[in-house]
């Protein structure tokens, strides 16, 4: 036998199976194997060319677990988070970082993809974290409800809990070990996604160790080998051909706390260039109760060119399209904000008055979920897809109606409160209930349209 292929299976409630591999290093002639039963983890289930084989495996959690190729990345890891998955999207085997000032949502945003992203290993880091903190992230995950099972959700979560009392050599290796757990079974053929909170704790260890090693600091007191450190964190994850010849995955979604928010702090710049997905969150959204409080300013994602070649081939050709006109006038919605504090909102031309109207309901409709509504928590492609549609057509009327005379204020004053709750409204799965509130609302305002505007010919 060789390294990677699978010895025998046992049973587990959340995923299929758990496989007992052929340890990396060991290949030869099988001369004995154990017969169906109950075994611990350390008692021997094979022996192969003289070396004995349990289901647990001692590996250096600092080396990357060998595989066969590296493959390249072709699908996004849905997360069923409207902002992440229309307009930052990460793949499978991919990386994303998550930073964050104090109360931004980074937590909440987490358990989100916890419970809702298609993984089926999730692997959860509370490094350095509060221990009331990580004590009730434990008891969330606890009483979450895996949509896959209906069992508890930490059946399939492998949680590596360090806290901030325990020693400091424990908080920097943490890290580590969840990436290791996360190989462990991307090598069965799983899809993992390794969430760790924080990496700035991580990194404020590698500190402690470079000071009372005595190494001369870099910025901020940082080791010099910060960044080196960070890439080769992240280049561990990837979607890989396995020693045994099977397909798996290492999702890495690594949150960042910069001290004060500032964005510019050494971990936080020195991550941005080795992530492919940036959800950076807003103290500005988050205070006025926008969440997600991802903001569209400073997150960037590299996967939107594979993401968009993803969808085109399950006949969602105009997802593409419908994200670039979305991040056009959200960027557009910010600029003319700006404009208005000086010169007002009625010396603004009708159509770019209609832009800030379609960026308040791209906020509200589509970008903004609710982690509290059994509607809302979820959202599948198709009713995220409606929902873009929607809000894109009613711009698009807007615009003309404004082009045909229509006055700005009417159409500012026209309620629109029926677009912003649909989204909790309808089920997560319901595309055509978003069509049919779309096609109510351009229907009310074509009539509106015919009340404010004289019919042609009609005399004075």
């Amino acid at each position: 036998m060789d390294a990677g292929e699978i010895l025998g299976t046992v049973p587990m409630p959340a995923i299929d199976e758990h496989r007992v591999l052929v340890p990396p290093g060991v290949s030869g002639a099988l001369e004995w194997i154990a017969s169906e039963g109950e075994l611990t983890d350390m008692e021997p289930v094979a022996r192969i060319a003289g070396q004995t084989v349990t289901m647990s495996e001692l590996w250096p959690v600092r080396k990357a677990r060998p595989v066969r190729e590296r493959l390249d990345l072709t699908e996004p890891l849905v997360t069923g988070q409207r902002v992440v998955d229309l307009l930052f999207p990460v793949a499978k085997g991919g990386t994303a970082a998550v930073p964050g000032g104090f109360g931004t949502g980074k937590t909440v945003l987490l358990q989100q993809i916890v419970k809702w992203c298609d993984a089926e290993v999730i692997v959860f880091v509370g490094c350095g974290e509060r221990g009331n903190e990580l004590a009730d992230s434990l008891g969330s995950l606890a009483e979450l409800v895996d949509p896959r099972n209906g069992r508890s959700l930490l059946e399939r979560t492998v949680v590596i809990a360090n806290t901030s009392n325990m020693p400091v050599m424990a908080r920097e290796a943490s890290i580590y070990t969840g990436m290791t757990v996360a190989e462990f079974y991307r090598d069965m053929g799983y899809g993992t996604v390794l969430l760790a909170d924080s990496t700035s704790r991580w990194a404020e260890a590698l500190r402690e160790f470079s000071s009372r090693a005595g190494e001369l600091p870099a910025e901020e007191g940082y080791p010099a080998g910060l960044s080196s450190a960070l890439a080769a964190f992240y280049e561990r994850a990837g979607r890989v051909t396995t020693l045994g010849g099977q397909e798996g995955s290492v999702t890495a979604i690594g949150a960042v706390s910069p001290p004060g928010g500032d964005m510019t702090e050494p971990v936080t710049a020195q991550t941005e260039r080795f992530v492919r997905c940036l959800w950076s969150l807003d103290r500005d959204l988050a205070y006025s109760r926008h969440y997600p409080a991802v903001t569209w300013r400073r997150s960037f994602s590299r996967d939107v060119d594979l993401v968009a070649a993803w969808h085109s081939g399950q006949d969602r050709s105009g997802w593409a399209r419908d994200r670039a006109r979305t991040m056009e006038l959200l960027t557009e919605a910010d600029r003319l904000s700006s404009v208005t504090e000086l010169v007002g909102l009625g010396g603004l031309p009708p159509r770019e008055r209609m832009v800030l109207l379609a960026g308040r309901l791209l906020r509200e409709a589509v970008l903004q979920q609710s982690a509290l509504s059994s509607h809302d928590a979820y959202c599948s492609a198709p009713k995220q897809a409606a929902l873009v549609e929607m809000v894109l057509a009613i711009y698009d009327r807007l615009v003309s109606l404004a082009d045909a005379g229509v006055p700005p204020t009417t159409l500012e004053d026209f309620d629109l409160s029926g677009v912003t709750r649909v989204r909790d409204e309808v089920p997560p799965d319901d595309a055509s209930g978003v069509e049919l509130r779309r096609d109510e609302v351009l229907d009310a305002l074509q009539k509106l349209q015919a009340e404010v505007l004289p019919s042609p010919g009609a005399g004075p």
